[in-house]
């Protein structure tokens, strides 16, 4: 939309102007008129810009050049244009000093008028263009470490279709650098676990500062390189070294073998580096999902670096656990013994060089069942006992490496062992048990629900309950409720009802029975009774 603002104080000029010029064809939308100087500043303060303004000097209230001071300092993108009667060079010099399109003697004819127009629109296309290049241009330098890694995480998700020519017209329109020619090397490094526990800020900065040793390594070996986020604990370089030859596939393996050594001293974590063939940037996500692949199954070797197509053969076969003998450990109570036979059979070299993601998830399976079927004759509901977030996060864990496969059997070893002890000192489930039911006794305590505080199957809990006190748990909780309830009532002045809901009984017909079969007296009795006796007394 362009505005162009009249400006005289001869109503006849201003309306012959506005009649005559074809305004739709110099694209012209809207067309204001002033005949002085206040009512032009009152033109310029409505919301929508004035591009043109077209002005007479001579005015009674005002000239023309005192507006067009005025416009040039609160509104500089207006183009003016002055009309005038007087070819007095004075008033074109100071026209042109503040900055006038043109100067135009009256009367003019209507065809150089419009003439001057158009170039004074062309004038502002251009520059209000050059603005927007600018401004792009700016952003363009301020961001282009984002807009590149963009491109490269947009061609790696195929977001960008994996085709030359989709590659090469998205580069193109985000005013990437690159050539089809090019050929990069992918590089998946991935942490796989950090040596100490880190809290969400110490694991960021030592993320950046393991970034950093990256570029500093790896990037430089190249004549092109670019480091990107790949996903949790995951980075991606992308390097383009050409030519590309044994020796320098040499000098990037010995890069890549540093720069592990360094995260290793001075970054706490363990880490392996994947290592891509030169590839076209199309090429490039379908080699990236076979490094990530490799890694997935690389399960008993870490600090390490390995090529694509570096194949590690394994044994004809494995052989497998011997899940007997563990069960018989464990259930002697050699849990010491057992961890050192489950680390010894994961960490002997045959195992090593075979074991992948399949075979260590199976291993995984195998060894839960072992120790949940010995749980299960204890009574111990392990499902419940391994629900906490250390034990799930271990056991998440477990399945992607060796080495957190170990650390998860040691776990969950050694906290069974814990609990089954526990569990043979059969007091001390009594007494915790006891405690839990006086802490909840206001509110309903299915058998299930405390036999699950205790991680034990409900009818294994009335086993110890009934060996220890000589009833059931729900024979003990219905005791507590009416000893609390007798308290109460003795005691208290609260209705009835209002008691009943404190021992977590709401059916008060019910409480009313329960309370009568072990007192031989419904709640009123009972209380007058009481009373009665603390009255004698």
């Amino acid at each position: 939309m362009t505005r162009l603002l009249i400006v005289d104080d001869e109503v006849h000029a201003v309306e012959g102007i506005k009649a005559a010029v074809n305004w739709d064809k110099l694209g012209i939308t809207d067309v204001l008129t002033a005949y002085n100087i206040h009512q032009a500043k009152q033109c310029y303060h409505a919301k929508d810009p004035i591009d043109i303004m077209l002005c007479d000097i001579e005015m009674p209230m005002g000239s023309g050049l005192d507006l067009l001071a005025w416009v040039k300092e609160h509104y500089p993108d207006t183009e003016s244009i002055f009309l005038t009667c007087h070819a007095d060079f004075h008033y074109a010099k100071q026209a042109i000093q503040l900055g006038s399109f043109d100067y135009l003697l009256k009367p003019i004819p209507i065809p150089e008028l419009e003439s001057i127009i158009a170039k004074a629109i062309d004038k502002k296309t251009e520059e209000n263009q050059k603005s927007v290049n600018s401004q792009y241009g700016q952003y363009w330098i301020q961001h282009q470490p984002l807009l590149i890694e963009r491109f490269w995480l947009d061609i790696l998700n195929r977001s960008i279709p994996s085709f030359p020519d989709s590659i090469r017209e998205a580069a193109a329109v985000r005013n990437i650098p690159y050539t089809e020619q090019m050929t990069f090397i992918p590089i998946l490094i991935v942490v796989k676990r950090w040596h100490k526990s880190l809290n969400m800020r110490d694991e960021k900065i030592l993320e950046y500062a393991l970034r950093n040793s990256a570029e500093e390594l790896l990037l430089k070996l190249g004549s092109y390189g670019q480091l990107l986020p790949f996903g949790q604990g995951s980075l991606l370089a992308i390097l383009s070294i050409d030519p590309w030859t044994r020796n320098e596939e040499m000098r990037l393996r010995q890069n890549c073998e540093a720069f592990i050594r360094s995260c290793r001293e001075y970054f706490y974590c363990d880490l392996s580096c994947y290592v891509g063939r030169p590839a076209n940037a199309h090429e490039l996500p379908a080699m990236t999902d076979r490094l990530q692949a490799k890694d997935l199954n690389n399960v008993a070797i870490d600090n390490l670096v390995l090529l694509l197509d570096e194949q590690v053969e394994a044994p004809a076969a494995l052989h497998e656990p011997e899940l007997q003998v563990w069960s018989l450990l464990l259930k002697e109570g050699s849990t010491d013994k057992l961890a050192a036979e489950v680390a010894r059979y994961l960490e002997g070299p045959t195992q090593v060089m075979g074991l992948d993601a399949k075979r260590l998830h199976q291993f995984h399976q195998d060894f839960l069942q072992m120790v949940y079927s010995f749980l299960q004759s204890k009574g111990i509901q392990a499902r419940q006992l391994f629900s906490d977030d250390e034990s799930m996060g271990m056991s998440l864990h477990a399945s992607r490496s060796v080495k957190d496969m170990i650390t998860w059997c040691r776990h969950i070893i050694a906290k069974a062992k814990k609990y089954v002890l526990t569990v043979e000192h059969s007091e001390s489930v009594v007494d915790r048990v006891t405690a839990y039911i006086a802490q909840n006794i206001d509110s309903t305590m299915p058998r299930e629900d405390i036999a699950k505080h205790v991680y034990l199957n409900p009818d294994y809990l009335d086993r110890i309950f009934k060996k220890e006190l000589g009833f059931s748990v729900t024979e003990y909780v219905v005791r507590q409720r009416i000893e609390v309830a007798r308290k109460l009532l003795s005691n208290t002045n609260l209705p009835v009802s209002a008691v009943a809901i404190q021992v977590g009984m709401t059916n008060f017909s019910h409480f009313s029975r329960l309370f009568k079969k072990y007192t031989n007296r419904n709640p009123l009795e009972f209380r007058q009774e009481e009373q009665s006796r603390s009255d004698r007394c």
